[in-house]
């Protein structure tokens, strides 16, 4: 007449084990799912940290890509929100036509912290507007052609904005005609440069502006 309850309380023992197994089992799953959840942000923090804030920040480049992307030494470009500058202010606007898969750049010499605005738009002949592939780019002063750092690089039938020299250099765009009509390129800036270049199939062509204000 007593087996009926023992047999009860071992089956309700055994059952509460089986529970508290499972929830341990649960508990223990949901550790490990947290403790790959951190171990994925600590290798996503040490990649992000490797190649793009140490070689920006503090223009240490241990894998090489920072140099690769252009970002090496970024931080060392800034420059500040507002500047009165002591040399003059000039416009400029140039059209350049581009036969198919024909490409020329055309570069502005600015010093360091020095701002120019620009608009550029691209047309065919008659004057629908045309995709071209551009690449905004700058070099610095005493380095080798092939460092330029892009900032830049787009397929677009336009482009407007300002732009400030994080370091002293020539700066300025390659275009690159890769349709099948000619096209033509029109090209406004205004700011603070103080000559500007042309570099194209036919040769390079320089531009001296007035060093002092009239």
């Amino acid at each position: 007449m007593y087996a009926e309850p023992v047999t009860i309380a071992i089956l309700s023992g055994w059952i509460n084990r089986k529970r508290m197994e499972a929830l341990s089992n649960e508990y223990h799953l949901e550790q490990g799912g947290l403790l790959r959840v951190l171990i994925a942000s600590l290798v996503a923090s040490t990649i992000a940290l490797t190649v793009f804030i140490l070689p920006a920040e503090f223009d240490s480049d241990p894998t090489g890509l920072g140099e690769m992307m252009g970002i090496k030494g970024m931080s060392g470009y800034s420059v500040g929100a507002f500047s009165e500058q002591d040399l003059p202010f000039h416009a400029d606007e140039r059209v350049f036509e581009l036969a198919p898969f024909e490409s020329l750049e055309y570069k502005y010499r600015l010093e360091a912290g020095q701002s120019m605005s620009f608009s550029w738009t691209a047309s065919t002949m008659s004057s629908e507007a045309a995709e071209v592939l551009f690449d905004f780019h700058s070099e610095e002063d005493g380095t080798d052609p092939e460092d330029a750092v892009s900032f830049r690089v787009a397929t677009s039938m336009g482009g407007h904005g300002n732009f400030v020299a994080p370091f002293s250099g020539i700066h300025g765009w390659f275009w690159e005609n890769r349709g099948g009509e000619e096209v033509t390129v029109a090209l406004k800036t205004s700011g603070f440069y103080t000559s500007s270049t042309v570099y194209s199939p036919s040769g390079t062509f320089d531009t001296q502006f007035p060093s002092k204000n009239p």
